[in-house]
């Protein structure tokens, strides 16, 4: 893993990748732009692993380049299976945003990627300087706890 700088470039693409998500759509540019200066990027190796399953749900990631696995191990003795996978656009850890709960699968790369990360420490900074958009945030995090809880 190697991080990267960020350019101009990659602020617009990952700006454009996470106003599809439910927890930035809502976003203004300025608490944006705030989230922006916390972000980091980084290069993955074909095999490298972003996360692993039992890690501390302490970020979220956002498939820039690449293609990433995501695998899901049942039991101690039993061996991971393939669930997914993740290209460019693709966002995983949103609800680790908010309650840090351990990862529920491993990400490995699939071919050399790259990845911005948000750390959950960074984003409830956001949430403390915006009391109004951390209300949104609950409400949609317990609406989508609701949707999980009943499938």
């Amino acid at each position: 893993m190697e991080k990267l700088p960020l350019t101009d470039t990659e602020t617009v693409l990952f700006t454009k990748m996470v106003r599809k998500v439910n927890f930035f759509a809502r976003m203004n540019m300025g608490l944006l732009e705030k989230i922006l200066n916390w972000l980091n990027y980084y290069q993955f190796a074909k095999g490298d692993h972003v996360c692993r399953q039992g890690a501390p749900g302490d970020s979220l990631f956002v498939i820039a380049e690449g293609k990433v696995s995501v695998n899901v191990k049942n039991g101690f003795f039993s061996l991971s299976k393939k669930v997914a996978e993740l290209g460019p656009g693709n966002i995983v850890g949103e609800m680790s945003l908010l309650t840090r709960a351990p990862r529920t699968a491993t990400l490995t790369c699939e071919e050399p990627s790259k990845v911005f990360v948000l750390l959950a420490d960074h984003f409830d900074e956001a949430l403390r300087q915006n009391p109004a958009f951390a209300q949104e945030i609950k409400n949609l995090a317990a609406g989508r706890k609701f949707e999980l809880d009943h499938k």
